[in-house]
């Protein structure tokens, strides 16, 4: 059983003017693509074959790491991003003020790291020992193979925003942060305490 593209959550145009259409087909069409067909060459007639995504990231070095790792944080990129409106649970609401204060201020720090990560990389907010946090992973490093529960991610990879914002990572940190994060998916994980699952 191969690995599939899990498809866009959303349509291709759904999150404009915020990403554009031509990105997500880029993003979603050619690279994540590639790092599901790559993943799929390496398993094939091994022992990874037939595993999980989650399984392979979590004991795989290497390209093998980096092909499904990245297979996973984009799965999770997209999940992390809504054309809609949504807020944080309750549950997830009352967690933030304990943790940070405030939501403006979880952005504001979110919004920190993701700007300043250098070079490619992922903004993460996790719960850590039953906190909330902020943390950042390079180039394909993952917050599945972390000690951490992973409620949502902004990927700061140049591929995410190049072809809308060329080099300002930051007017692409604010109008996700801004518009299009997923409040529910981050919630959904809050309440659940488990990492998502990249669909089968």
């Amino acid at each position: 059983m191969t690995i599939a593209l899990m498809p866009l959550p959303y349509a291709q145009d759904a999150l404009e003017p915020h990403i554009s259409s031509k990105t997500l087909e880029i993003h979603h069409g050619a690279h994540h693509k590639t790092y599901v067909d790559k993943l799929n060459a390496a398993i094939a007639g091994t022992e990874n074959e037939g595993k999980s995504v989650e399984d392979i990231a979590k004991s795989a070095s290497g390209p093998l790491f980096n092909n499904s790792a990245q297979t996973w944080n984009h799965g999770f990129y997209w999940h992390s991003l809504s054309p809609e409106k949504t807020a944080p649970s309750e549950s997830l609401a009352a967690a933030i003020t304990a943790d940070f204060g405030s939501l403006d201020a979880l952005l504001e720090a979110l919004s920190n790291e993701a700007i300043n990560h250098f070079s490619n990389g992922w903004a993460w907010l996790v719960v850590d020992g039953g906190k909330l946090k902020v943390i950042s992973t390079h180039d394909a490093d993952s917050a599945l193979v972390k000690d951490v529960v992973p409620l949502l991610t902004v990927d700061v990879w140049e591929h995410a925003y190049y072809i809308d914002q060329m080099n300002k990572r930051p007017a692409y940190v604010k109008a996700v942060l801004e518009n299009i994060l997923n409040w529910k998916f981050a919630s959904d994980n809050f309440d659940r305490g488990t990492a998502w699952t990249y669909p089968a």
